[in-house]
């Protein structure tokens, strides 16, 4: 089975450089102009229950149903949501956080093991699911952080949770054959414009 890992596409949040996380942000005008219609065709595409992932599966693959798998969502940034790393830089609890290496809790929000752990157990259950049923693709318009959590713990070659960072709009290609011990990445995916 080919999966197809998409980030949304660039949201208002995003466009100022805030985390956004759990916030229900839309995306902006310029982030649905990027977007292209995927030239494949699918009955049924993955989302989160955010806004900005609907958005972006309708225009890359309009016609589509939309089922929600809300624990693939964003990582809770908490205290954090809604500001961006130049409105904190002297936040001594961003600082720290940051300084960290963002594995900590954010101040009322999640820490990323445990972020990492229900998406993986999300996205494990959902592709197991797929292959039983015999499908021949999936595809999941999703966020960053569900991207990068999977990739770490699945994709192949090996790379740590930053190296999987994709920019709106773009993603992964994969293939699941060697599931679940590995996703091969079959190739880099781009629905912007840029990759006209």
């Amino acid at each position: 089975m080919i999966l197809d890992l998409i980030r949304h596409g660039m949201s208002e949040a995003g466009a100022r450089g805030q985390y956004e996380g759990s916030l229900d942000t839309p995306l902006c005008e310029a982030g649905r102009q990027a977007l292209h219609p995927s030239c494949d065709k699918h009955n049924v595409v993955y989302i989160t229950n955010k806004r900005r992932t609907a958005e972006t599966a309708e225009i890359l693959f309009p016609g589509a149903a939309r089922r929600v798998i809300p624990a693939l969502r964003e990582m809770n940034f908490g205290a954090f949501e809604g500001r961006s790393w130049r409105d904190m830089e002297n936040d001594s609890k961003y600082r720290a956080w940051v300084d960290g290496g963002c594995w900590a809790s954010c101040p009322g929000g999640e820490d990323r093991a445990n972020f990492s752990r229900r998406v993986c157990e999300a996205f494990e259950a959902l592709v197991s699911e797929a292959l039983a049923e015999g499908r021949d693709a999936l595809v999941i318009v999703a966020h960053g952080g569900t991207q990068m959590a999977v990739m770490e713990r699945w994709g192949e070659p090996k790379g740590e949770y930053y190296s999987w960072c994709t920019k709106p709009g773009q993603g992964w290609r994969l293939d699941t054959a060697d599931w679940p011990e590995r996703l091969r990445v079959v190739e880099r995916l781009d629905f912007t414009e840029a990759a006209k």
